[in-house]
């Protein structure tokens, strides 16, 4: 237990005699860091935001926002964190700080070191640079500021325009600044944990191997990576497991590759590094990811976590079924690939048994030539989906040669839209056959009318899908008109 320890704002923290179901949250605003607010619990408004040092791609140091009300304290064992009272002192402002107070982007204070911790991980952006020629990429300010750095942010009071304007005018950390020079250094490594307290006990094994025997002894273990859907359950509905395995940094599920015929895509690799690393070379993906939740929660959710809970909502299903994708489930028996098709078998249950862990996603090449994520909520950003569809279709000289449809929120499981599938292959790509189509598409699944959206209007969004991928694709992909 004395071994257990975090770094924040520079000072080594101990954990002594903390619960393994205890938020880093929790842990810090009981040791006085009480600049973190709980504003929902869930992950949804940003209040809690800190700063945790992860490794990026050239062996250095990411300062990465997280909510903090969603991460075990015990999973930081060994990590290094900032917190918004580590970033500047009333007396010796951060520059986000001072910036924002100048702008005017705080009022009553409860979303401020929220926004200040999101706002200073992008400002500590490494490859942040200003706009060529004074051309902004959208949505990014004169100085490369990326405003979906702030996304999962809320504020009521202030608004969010001298926000924006401070975030806009932040210029590059200057030459002595702490926090800038350490991203030359590599993150810490994870450290092997094991903490017991009150009858619970919370393990971070070394390697796979060792994660697949503890779970082959203890079945019933709650597998953990980003803790984003985990840490609602633990807040909220007051789940309390008695043996957590947390598999976020094993480095076998933290695997990336790009070959001839297949994109293998590490399970615990969270959904922000796989876009960063992917690069667009899936565009399904590619569109899938901004849609996701927020910035922060992307900063620790992972495809493994998100398709372990078997939830007919979950936004990656309907995209990776379009792509065709499979699944690699490691137990300490060995590896099995299975269909994500065949993977979903009833509400929230699936083929991976109580041993196995998903250690990748595959995504096989060459990819389809029409391709689109559809995600219908009631907000467009940090929300969760009404009805999600993800497209992916072949036209050869203005034919319909293959096609994958993935649907979420519309039946007890994520599904394939095989019949409407069938009536869109072999026919020419236009808007009669498009049509046809849609019918066909509108009655797929067994939608429900719950608080989100109704039965009939999840119907409704679903035959419009197909017509929206129609008027979006390619003109040069549509039947030739005699």
């Amino acid at each position: 237990m004395d071994d257990i320890a975090v770094t924040v704002n520079g000072r080594r923290q101990p954990l002594l005699a903390v619960a393994a179901h205890t938020s880093a949250l929790d842990w810090l605003r009981e040791a006085g860091l009480s600049g973190g607010k709980e504003g929902c619990a869930e992950g949804e408004c940003g209040a809690c935001a800190m700063l945790l040092a992860t490794p990026d791609e050239r062996g250095g140091t990411a300062w990465t926002a997280v909510n903090a009300c969603l991460v075990p304290v015990a999973a930081l064992n060994g990590q290094e964190i900032v917190t918004a009272e580590g970033l500047g002192s009333p007396d010796a402002l951060h520059p986000v700080q001072e910036t924002l107070a100048e702008a005017g982007g705080s009022q009553c204070g409860y979303c401020t070191p929220g926004f200040v911790c999101s706002m200073a991980g992008e400002y500590y952006r490494s490859d942040r640079a200003p706009a060529a020629a004074g051309t902004p990429l959208p949505e990014h300010g004169p100085n490369g500021f990326d405003l979906h750095a702030l996304s999962g942010n809320l504020c009521r009071c202030t608004g969010y325009r001298p926000i924006r304007d401070a975030a806009y005018s932040l210029g590059s950390p200057p030459a002595d600044d702490e926090l800038a020079a350490r991203r030359t250094r590599p993150a810490p490594v994870a450290v092997p944990t094991d903490l017991r307290t009150g009858g619970a006990r919370f393990i971070r094994p070394a390697t796979l191997v060792e994660a697949l025997g503890v779970l082959g002894d203890a079945p019933e273990a709650l597998l953990v990576a980003g803790s984003t859907d985990v840490g609602v359950e633990v807040n909220l509905r007051g789940l309390r497991p008695q043996l957590v395995i947390a598999i976020d940094q094993l480095d076998e599920l933290r695997t990336l590759a790009v070959d001839d015929d297949v994109v293998e895509i590490g399970a615990a690799l969270t959904l922000s590094e796989v876009e960063r690393r992917l690069g667009g070379r899936v565009p399904l993906i590619a569109q899938l990811v901004p849609q996701f939740a927020s910035r922060l929660i992307r900063n620790r959710a992972t495809f493994g976590g998100n398709l372990g809970t078997g939830s007919p909502i979950g936004d990656t299903p309907p995209a990776l079924l379009a792509l065709g994708a499979r699944l690699v489930l490691a137990s300490s028996t060995g590896e099995r690939e299975v269909e994500l098709a065949d993977y979903f078998t009833g509400y929230r249950q699936t083929l991976r048994r109580p041993d196995e862990i998903i250690r990748a996603v595959r995504v096989p090449l060459p990819l389809a030539g029409i391709s689109a994520f559809h995600k219908i909520a009631k907000r467009r950003f940090d929300d969760i989906s009404s009805v999600a569809l993800g497209f992916a279709l072949d036209v050869d000289d203005g034919v319909v040669i293959s096609a994958r449809i993935g649907l979420g929120g519309v039946a007890a499981t994520p599904l394939r839209a095989l019949a409407t599938e069938a009536a869109l292959v072999g026919r020419p790509w236009n808007l009669e056959t498009v049509r046809d189509a849609s019918k066909v598409l509108a009655a797929e699944g067994t939608p429900i009318s719950d608080h989100r959206a109704s039965s009939e209007y999840r119907s409704l969004m679903l035959g419009m899908g197909l017509v929206k991928l129609y008027r979006t694709a390619p003109a040069e992909s549509r039947e030739v008109p005699a």
